[in-house]
């Protein structure tokens, strides 16, 4: 089977298996979207605190020595 053929018969199946998915509705996708966007927020939030400390504590250790 030639390159052309597999790519056929990929793209095919490709558009059969697009039908299949059921995509979800303009109000799930807004309730989705603001949930990452909370957890992106609040991940961040906790990687800047976690950082904050761990640089004091560093600095700390660092004068000591």
């Amino acid at each position: 089977m030639s390159a052309i053929e597999k790519l056929k018969v990929f793209l095919g199946e490709v558009k059969v298996e697009t039908k299949k998915v059921t995509w979800p509705k303009p109000d799930e996708l807004k309730e989705s979207t603001t949930v990452v966007i909370v957890a992106v927020f609040l991940i961040t939030v906790f990687i800047w605190v976690v950082d904050l400390i761990l640089n004091r504590v560093i600095r700390g250790l660092v004068t000591l020595g």
